[in-house]
Formats: C-alpha cells, structure tokens, sequence
C-alpha cells in the first residue's frame, strides 16, 4: 500500500513525469503532472549563459516539487545525471530536508508503465 506522500519521478534535462498516490484511492497510483523544462536561448557569453542554465533549471527543479506536497519518499529515475542533481536539490530545501530519496536509470516508458515502475520500486 502507498503512503500518500510517497512520489516517484522519471526526469531528464527537459521533461519530468510525477507519480504520486490517487486522491480518490490511496491503493491507486496515478501520474499527477507533467513538466517540461524551458530551453536556454542563444547567448554569446559564457557566463551569462551559465547562469540562464542554472536559473532555467532551479525553476524546473521548483515545479517539480510543487507538485510533491510534504513528500517522505520519492523514488528518482531517468536518463543522465538529472536525478542527482535533483536529489542535491531536495536535500539542500529546507522542506524536502527529511525526505528519503533513492535513484535508478531508466529509459523512457509509458505513463501507464511508470505508473508500474514506480509502485514497485515504493513497495
């Protein structure tokens, strides 16, 4: 059975899929959102593009978890290193701070099939 505060998120650097527990029934999962990151536009410095980056990606990370209300589990996969930065993300906000976090790599699948995935993997 799922706690109602238990997530799982498959992510890479431009799309975030969350799966959280059912409102209607707590034994359900269900996927709650979809985000897509925005892209960094052209920019002719360095620096200035750095800092795009960072900003782009604190403000993808920020809807993420907007959708993970007072979150005491979440389980992380995707492609790359998106899932750990995330993870350092939530471990340096305050909120997430308790939050017992676990990581795989996966490729992408389908909703249905993540929605699968993650129920086991928060068995």
């Amino acid at each position: 059975m799922a706690n109602k505060n238990e997530y799982g998120v498959w992510m890479d650097t431009q799309n975030a899929v969350i799966v959280g527990t059912d409102e209607n029934n707590e034994d359900n999962m269900v996927v709650i959102a979809h985000v897509t990151s925005e892209g960094t536009s052209p920019n002719s410095s360095e620096k200035n593009s750095n800092n795009q980056e960072k900003t782009l990606q604190a403000k993808y990370f920020k809807e993420i978890t907007s959708h993970m209300q007072n979150a005491t589990r979440v389980h992380l996969t995707g492609t790359g290193t998106s899932q750990e930065q995330f993870m350092h993300y939530l471990e340096d906000t305050p909120q997430f701070k308790n939050t017992k976090t676990a990581e795989c790599t996966s490729n992408k699948m389908s909703d249905e099939r993540l929605v699968e995935f993650i129920a086991e993997k928060l068995k």
